[in-house]
């Protein structure tokens, strides 16, 4: 066979069965984005830099979107997976929560006008954690799912961690400004002194609060892995 009638051939077989993309790939180049996201996040939280602020919240996850669309499309369009459409797409849309919620964490902070605290950076770091290990999960399922597992578990405690610093940072919040209210109001303090006190004990229940739901979409991703790496293996 020439290979002129070869390229032909070639290209009806295409046609009739198209080539699969490498769904791998693309995720782990999402994955990739999730991790650029982390550092930049906790880096926002050590410094409160909010120059790094504003690139999580509009370059960072606007690239992201960019990855999840073009990956979604590939998977609307795909003529055959090497797994379950369901568990491409939950993969996708997981790693592509963890970056969100980096996002709108570094917007609430912005719209409450609350600087981070080290309870946020814990919380930042424990979730920068998870998300490496479920970069190093999806970066092994192509070659060797099984290795996988290990990554899903410590996705998995890093959430727990997350709670763990959740719990004790609302425990010293609420233990420190009861504390301020009850000095402001044996002392006779201003209206607005208790007021003010009160708003920031909310503000900052609501970052750690979301904070805590990072942790859940993380879970959430790593329990994805988890599922895939069963049906694989």
């Amino acid at each position: 066979m020439s290979s002129k009638e070869s390229t032909v051939v070639n290209k009806l077989i295409d046609r009739v069965f198209p080539r699969m993309p490498d769904f791998y790939a693309l995720i782990d180049e999402q994955c990739d984005m999730m991790m650029k996201t982390m550092d930049a996040f906790v880096e926002f939280m050590e410094t409160g830099d909010m120059e790094k602020g504003q690139e999580i919240a509009h370059v960072l996850e606007k690239q992201g979107d960019e990855l999840k669309r073009r990956n979604l499309a590939a998977l609307d369009t795909a003529f055959a997976t090497p797994m379950d459409r369901e568990e491409i797409y939950r993969a996708i849309e997981g790693v592509d929560h963890v970056i969100n919620y980096a996002k709108t964490t570094v917007r609430g902070l912005q719209a409450l006008k609350v600087a981070p605290d080290r309870h946020m950076l814990e919380m930042a770091n424990q979730l920068r954690d998870g998300a490496q290990a479920l970069q190093a999960g999806f970066a092994k399922i192509a070659l060797k799912p099984s290795d996988a597992e290990a990554d899903a578990i410590a996705v998995r405690k890093a959430e727990r961690r997350v709670e763990k610093a959740y719990r004790n940072a609302l425990a010293e919040l609420f233990d420190a400004e009861e504390h301020h209210l009850r000095l402001a109001q044996e002392g006779g303090g201003r209206p607005s002194d208790v007021l003010n006190c009160v708003t920031e004990i909310l503000r900052r229940r609501e970052i750690y609060r979301h904070l805590s739901n990072a942790s859940d979409r993380l879970a959430h991703a790593g329990q994805t892995l988890h599922d895939i790496i069963v049906k694989i293996a």
